[in-house]
């Protein structure tokens, strides 16, 4: 029995050999080791996570400069027209009518911007403005280059097609201007000092009979201009049978020059002179005759009841 026993455990055991390997690994034990195998081969073929299966992440190539280039001289150009139409823009000095102040060939910045703001020009600025009724008839015309004519599109350069011309405002709307021999020029009575601007051996007012001896009353939204080289000048003197009467209407202003740009050795700012610094308002000269008038009223009353009193105390100190 027990042998029984023992072969019947024995043919067992043998049948168990025969049908697999004795050295096989247990199904479930292979089951589990290959599913765990699956697992860590999932794990390792995961992307983003390093492993082998993952790509190295892609890096951001930068554009050619070649490429990029159009597109800055696109945003240039675009910042340039903004400037010119609504900030600065230049203009060059084409006579001698502003000496010394400027001087022929001089580049001038003017602003354009205040005037957007509704600023009006005011006596003492040097202002451009276009051509309000043929005064640079006449004139030689410049014939510019296709890149100069860009140029000056984009306001790197002064348009030669344009008619600006660039003098001194002497008076604005509502002023009585004035001049008589050789000066002074007085602005509603009061004379200016200008010898720190006129141009040295000029007199402020210029003795002819073609414009240099006047007195004007400016229209308001006009202004009077004149050159400070004033015997070399064609402003507003000598344009009075224009049908402005040689004003400028203050809608054809371009803007105040600001800064002489170049040549660069005769840099420097264009500031309003002193003498404009004093009240040359019309106001106040009619508040001045005002204020004078009730004092010669009141001594015209005076004087006949001083006369009467007088007359009355006589006689009764003779008697």
């Amino acid at each position: 029995m027990g042998d029984v026993a023992v072969g019947a455990r024995s043919g067992h055991d043998g049948e168990e050999h025969r049908g697999r390997p004795v050295d096989a690994p247990d199904p479930a034990t292979d089951d589990a080791v290959t599913s765990g195998s699956d697992s860590a081969a999932d794990e390792r073929t995961q992307p983003g996570d390093g492993g082998p299966g993952d790509s190295a992440p892609k890096q951001k190539t930068q554009r050619s400069f070649w490429k990029e280039l159009p597109i800055l001289i696109g945003i240039a150009l675009v910042l340039a027209l903004l400037i010119k139409t609504f900030l600065v823009q230049a203009f060059s000095i084409p006579s001698d009518s502003m000496q010394n102040t400027l001087q022929q060939g001089d580049r001038v910045l003017v602003d354009k911007l205040t005037p957007w703001f509704g600023s009006e020009p005011e006596r003492g600025e040097v202002v451009v403005f276009h051509d309000p009724a043929q005064w640079l008839a006449g004139e030689p015309t410049a014939d510019p280059n296709a890149i100069q004519t860009f140029l000056s599109w984009i306001g790197l350069m002064p348009s030669a097609e344009e008619k600006d011309l660039i003098k001194r405002v002497i008076g604005v709307g509502g002023d009585t201007v004035e001049c008589k021999g050789t000066g002074p020029v007085k602005v509603n009575g009061k004379a200016l000092s200008e010898s720190a601007y006129v141009y040295p051996g000029n007199t402020p007012c210029t003795v002819d009979d073609i414009g240099g001896q006047f007195k004007v009353k400016v229209p308001e939204g006009y202004i009077w201009v004149m050159g400070d080289h004033r015997q070399n000048s064609r402003d507003s003197r000598y344009n009075q049978d224009d049908k402005y009467h040689g004003m400028v209407p203050v809608d054809e202003v371009v803007g105040r020059a600001i800064v002489k740009a170049w040549p660069i050795n005769r840099w420097g700012t264009l500031p309003v002179p002193d003498t404009f610094d004093q009240d040359l308002s019309a106001r106040s000269a009619a508040s001045t005759a005002l204020s004078a008038a009730p004092q010669g009223l009141a001594l015209a009353g005076v004087v006949p009841v001083v006369l009467w009193r007088r007359r009355r105390i006589a006689p009764a100190e003779t008697r």
